[in-house]
């Protein structure tokens, strides 16, 4: 694999970090220990600045370039899963309930392994900035970093990410220019009646029943009020209701997702599941709250930035695959592609357990792959 010399000379330094990464997972907005670590890193590489704190545990380092120009963001998550790991791997979690399942360990170590190089060469005209984030997982990291002035703090006039790929060869990248990913939503529908005996249902409320009745009437909305050439998905993942067999439950919840490639589309889910549900309430005499945390842009890669990115990607690996199809999965820096223009980007790790799943490990070898990528992304950018 035609990576950069160096990097490919530090590849077993970036596995060491790697890791130790993957052995003390953090989750969510809570990612300090992991902010301290690629801080520290960062200052030993010798970067111009190291900025901690950004959007509460977001770190962002600045590398200046041999001349003037402008500055380019590179971003890699942090935060882990909270879910066990059953890899077995000597370096395995030490964290029970929590594993890096989604390779975000191997995407820091990516940028830190470019960030070593670029620090050394200063191959270019302009400036780098290194956006190390918390909190993708939950939806939470991007906007934070962006609220905390990212963009125009740092001067940031492009932006560019990397996924791992469990699905792909080694070293193949995978991308398409417009909608990559999608937008998504969560619904958290909690009803409310008034329980009773299994045996005297005419003297309850039954929130059981108004429940069912909700999942079945939300199942329409895609097919009955999203347009047939707009794309979207509405899941129904979880029910919580009682705990005997003969009594009526004084309440009743419904979780699930909703997925879409425009804001739009996505806001007239969230408007008439709240719509139909009400409605169901109404009628069946129970009570109903509707709400949702999560709440993510799609991820929409600019024209242009794409199409260098596949030059840089078929520099590197000389493997590129555009996709004939959009993403249902989410990714939350579809809020940094909505502040700036860029690419986000897939790099196949060779085919195994996919994400999410408690077997799933980052393959070390595709680090300096990403790293070189990025590397060399800044010297095309940045060619000065």
């Amino acid at each position: 694999m035609p990576v950069l010399n160096s990097i490919a000379d530090s590849a077993p330094l970036m596995t060491a970090w790697r890791r130790h990464l993957h052995q003390h997972p953090e989750i969510g907005m809570d990612c300090a220990e992991t902010a301290a670590f690629v801080a520290a890193r960062l200052c030993e590489m010798g970067v111009d600045e190291v900025h901690e704190g950004v959007g509460r545990t977001g770190v962002v380092g600045i590398i200046r370039g041999r001349g003037e120009g402008p500055a380019i963001g590179l971003r890699a998550d942090m935060d882990a899963l909270p879910m066990p790991e059953a890899t077995g791997a000597d370096w395995a979690s030490t964290r029970p309930g929590r594993m890096h399942a989604c390779g975000h360990d191997g995407h820091t170590t990516m940028l830190l392994g470019a960030a070593k190089y670029l620090a050394a060469t200063r191959n270019f005209a302009g400036t780098v900035v290194l956006i190390f984030q918390p909190a993708e997982e939950t939806g939470e990291g991007a906007k934070a970093m962006l609220a905390d002035g990212l963009m125009d703090r740092f001067g940031v006039e492009t932006v560019w990410g990397i996924h791992t790929s469990p699905q792909h060869d080694l070293g193949v990248f995978t991308t398409r220019p417009g909608p990559f990913m999608a937008a998504v939503g969560e619904f958290d529908v909690r009803v409310t009646g008034r329980g009773g005996h299994g045996a005297y249902p005419q003297k309850a409320a039954d929130p059981v029943a108004a429940l069912l009745v909700m999942g079945n009437a939300l199942q329409t909305i895609v097919g009955r009020n999203v347009a047939a050439e707009d794309q979207a998905v509405l899941s129904i993942c979880a029910l919580e209701a009682g705990a005997a067999f003969n009594v009526i439950p004084r309440e009743a919840r419904l979780r699930g997702t909703i997925r879409s490639f425009s804001v739009e589309t996505r806001d007239l889910m969230r408007r008439r599941i709240r719509e139909v549900c009400e409605g169901v309430a109404a009628a069946m005499g129970v009570s109903v709250e509707v709400g949702g945390t999560i709440d993510l842009d799609p991820t929409v890669n600019h024209a242009a930035e794409t199409a260098l990115a596949v030059e840089v990607a078929r520099e590197v690996s000389g493997a590129v695959e555009i996709e004939a199809h959009s993403h249902m999965g989410g990714e939350d820096f579809g809020a940094m592609l909505g502040a700036r223009p860029g690419a986000f980007l897939f790099l196949g790790q060779g085919k195994g357990p996919m994400v999410h799943e408690t077997g799933f490990d980052f393959n070390d070898a595709a680090a300096p792959i990403g790293a070189s990528f990025f590397a060399r992304l800044v010297e095309r950018v940045l060619a000065g």
